[in-house]
């Protein structure tokens, strides 16, 4: 088959309308693998072909380190795909991770892409050995050492985290996997120098010595180099638990930290994704509150009844997680009911008025304008957040529009009428 003709070239508006009347179960399921991949370009091609003529849908990224899919499977099918995979030695026996959620829609077309990485982490491979990883805890072992007292890190992204975490759980402030893994090195090595500096201090006391005092500042984000592997004292490091969606980007961090120096460091197998089903299979206390953040149609998947997140806009407990309709916004944001309805699914008054513009408007002003989540995917400042809220009323009181520009929009648009 012609390569050009394996992609999906539907409108997303037909799509969701041929998978509301297609009418079987389906369910979603994600897995990767790290296995060395040939030919990558030409298994991208076969699996595509194949996996369409099974009624896969999903998002699938193929590099030469291995293999990473998020699909959804006609329910009825998925013996034939579970076939399929186990018949290609680099995927036999790969373990799935069953959806804890699941409505049908998580994903509108199927799309499979070569990447240089099956996981953007801005890292640099060849500077440490990415196979040396953590020790894999099932749910029942995390839960013990979380009790024992263990340093629990959040791998994922600020916006994940914001509809849900584990209890007491260190939670990065970064939008990216690079920038969470930097700051978690960052807080890490400052918390070791803060212990061993503290038995400094008591030791010089029980000598009758006083410490000298340092005024200059320590840099956080400072990093050794990445080639340069670090080594701290074992009795001053704290046993390290990570977590993240399926456990993929742990496998990463892991290894990370590892050759940051840090020995003690122990990774959930399977994930968020798989702790809530161990969790329900053996009656354990979910020590993850909240929801799970998932990168697809779905965007979360409740985990357990409590809410730990706040809107922003408003400041109510909330953990309702959405993009804002403005097509040039698109930024993810935690959004109570009530002001997605006062901001029209928006994020700001200055989105709204964009939104609810006759849809030719709304081209003709979007045009030549890039979507800011391109570069920044969710809010960062929910007060700075409220704060533009507040400014941008006040100005439509006074003015009546946020946008005089579309004056000039409108006119185009009489004239043309």
């Amino acid at each position: 088959m012609d390569p050009h003709r394996l992609r999906n070239l539907l409108h997303p508006d037909l799509l969701r309308k041929r998978l509301e009347h297609e009418g079987k179960p389906r369910t979603t399921l994600s897995f990767y693998r790290y296995v060395r991949l040939e030919e990558v370009e030409g298994m991208r091609h076969a699996l595509y072909a194949e996996w369409q003529a099974l009624g896969v849908l999903g998002r699938v990224y193929l590099a030469p380190e291995g293999i990473n899919a998020q699909v959804s499977i006609p329910t009825d099918t998925l013996d034939r795909f579970r076939s399929a995979l186990d018949a290609r030695p680099e995927f036999r026996a790969v373990p799935w991770k069953i959806a804890v959620e699941d409505d049908g829609r998580s994903f509108l077309k199927l799309m499979v892409k070569v990447k240089r990485k099956i996981v953007a982490d801005g890292l640099a491979d060849d500077a440490f050995d990415v196979s040396n990883v953590g020790a894999h805890l099932d749910a029942e072992t995390f839960n013990r050492k979380m009790e024992e007292g263990a340093l629990v890190i959040d791998m994922r992204n600020n916006y994940e985290c914001a509809i849900g975490h584990f209890e007491g759980a260190y939670l990065p402030k970064a939008d990216t996997f690079r920038g969470a893994i930097e700051e978690v090195v960052g807080m890490l090595g400052e918390r070791v120098r803060g212990c061993e500096g503290e038995k400094k201090r008591e030791s010089e006391e029980v000598n009758g010595e006083w410490p000298l005092v340092n005024g200059n500042a320590t840099n956080v984000n400072a990093q050794p180099a990445i080639k340069q592997s670090v080594t701290h004292s074992t009795t001053q490091q704290p046993e390290i638990l990570l977590y993240c969606t399926g456990g993929i980007r742990c496998e990463k961090a892991s290894a990370f930290l590892k050759h940051h120096g840090y020995t003690n460091v122990n990774q959930l197998h399977g994930g968020i994704i798989d702790y809530a089903r161990q969790v329900k299979a053996q009656g354990l206390k979910s020590k993850y509150l909240g929801q799970n953040f998932v990168f697809d149609e779905r965007l979360a998947e409740r985990i357990t009844d409590d809410v730990v997140g706040t809107c922003m806009q408003c400041g109510t407990p909330c953990d309702r997680i959405s993009n804002c309709h403005e097509a040039t916004c698109n930024m993810l944001l935690v959004q109570c009911h009530a002001c997605a309805e006062k901001y029209a699914d928006c994020c700001s008054p200055s989105c709204r008025e964009i939104h609810q513009l006759p849809m030719e408007a709304q081209r003709a002003w979007r045009k030549g304008r890039n979507t800011r989540s391109t570069k920044t995917k969710a809010i960062r400042d929910p007060e700075g957040l409220r704060r533009r809220i507040r400014e941008e009323e006040e100005l439509i009181a006074l003015h009546g529009t946020l946008h005089p520009e579309l004056t000039s929009i409108n006119r185009k648009e009489e004239a043309s009428a």
